[in-house]
């Protein structure tokens, strides 16, 4: 039974069309047309309105800034308007907003953390640290991966900074050649620290380990295994990392006496494709080398599964010795010799510099030691 909204009588009520898709009535008694408002789901405010403060306020009948100053901790508040305030909050699952926060205080207390890839185990790993120590120190992160595009890591760096993060950690692509979008973050005064892949264009904090010592120390590891024709799948030029590795390379093979073999020295992009096609190149020369020295353990591995496929007698007939000590690197097998990186470490100490550069901005690098892992990938049972 259908009851007027204007006489509040049922009986005298009957249909009388179809107004904007909704029925309309007609009451005989009091010679009115209607039609029924929409029943009203309490649920939909929680679905489609954030709770504010004068919610809150209007709810209680106190007014905002009361109910402000009780959220925000101050001592002013009567105790038991304090506990009202903050029981209904509760019951409202109140968030506080945190743009008008930032507004407020001209900060956002999120940090933005930009890594290259997220395909292997190294960045993940390198962001945990950070954030063991920034959420320390009251920080969010906001995460961006950049796939090794150059272009979506300068879309990245315009999303966290229009996010108003309060400063960023920044390892760049493959492909970063222009480093624009970071001078644009300097000039906004913005703290930023590259860790691993750093700008050496930009005078900026940053935190590296010793690339060149650890490189040196696998080569000449090797060297001293009794191989002889030692190849390196080098990373590209563009990244410092790439070049300090390569010099640890060349420097070792100098020292004992070895000429350089420029066929046997290749750069690549770090993709697992790529690494595949010059692994079974160098395999396919005519005189190939007896062992690789990998720009990673990521490149190590594909080495070591393209030699196996090829019937290559891993580390008889060919020496392999991977950098950064990948957790697979323990169980493949044969395991894999490689040069070990402080990863969590890093992430640690690159947070620390950060919020140090937010209130006391410097220059300074950090270096991190290396330390070689021997396995059984790179000894020589022939030396």
């Amino acid at each position: 039974m259908i009851k007027c909204t204007k006489c509040q009588q049922i009986e005298f009520v009957q249909k009388s069309g179809i107004v904007r898709g909704k029925q309309r009535y007609f009451c005989k008694s009091c010679n009115y047309h209607f039609t029924l408002p929409e029943p009203h789901n309490p649920s939909d405010n929680k679905r489609h309105h954030q709770v504010t403060i004068m919610d809150i306020a209007n709810q209680l009948g106190i007014s905002k800034s009361t109910v402000s100053r009780a959220l925000r901790g101050h001592t002013d508040i009567h105790a038991g308007t304090r506990k009202m305030i903050l029981d209904l909050a509760q019951q409202l699952e109140y968030q506080p907003n945190p743009l008008a926060n930032a507004l407020l205080k001209s900060r956002t207390n999120i940090i933005g953390i930009l890594v290259p890839e997220f395909r292997h185990y190294f960045f993940p790993t390198i962001i945990m640290g950070a954030q063991e120590i920034l959420s320390k120190a009251g920080y969010n992160v906001m995460i961006c991966q950049s796939d090794e595009s150059y272009e979506t890591e300068v879309a990245n760096v315009k999303a966290l900074m229009s996010s108003r993060v309060d400063g960023l950690l920044v390892s760049v692509t493959a492909q970063t050649n222009n480093f624009d979008h970071f001078r644009a973050v300097l000039r906004k005064e913005v703290p930023l620290v590259f860790f691993n892949r750093v700008c050496p264009e930009l005078d900026t904090p940053q935190v590296i380990v010793d690339d060149y010592n650890g490189a040196f120390q696998a080569v000449e590891h090797l060297i001293e295994q009794g191989y002889r024709r030692i190849a390196h799948l080098a990373g590209p030029v563009s990244l410092l990392v790439s070049r300090l590795r390569m010099q640890g390379y060349l420097d070792a093979l100098q020292k004992h006496g070895f000429p350089v073999e420029n066929e046997l020295i290749i750069h690549y992009d770090l993709s697992e494709e790529k690494a595949r096609i010059y692994a079974n190149y160098l395999l396919s020369l005519p005189q190939p080398p007896d062992a690789i020295f990998a720009i990673n353990d990521p490149t190590a591995i594909e080495i070591m599964l393209v030699a196996k496929s090829r019937g290559v007698k891993i580390p008889q007939e060919l020496g392999i010795v991977g950098f950064s000590n990948d957790p697979i690197s323990a169980i493949i097998e044969p395991t894999l010799t490689t040069v070990e990186q402080p990863v969590w470490e890093m992430g640690r100490q690159a947070a620390r510099l950060l919020l140090e550069q937010m209130e006391s901005p410097h220059t300074v690098t950090h270096t991190l030691d290396t330390k070689l892992i021997i396995r059984n990938s790179s000894v020589n049972l022939r030396s």
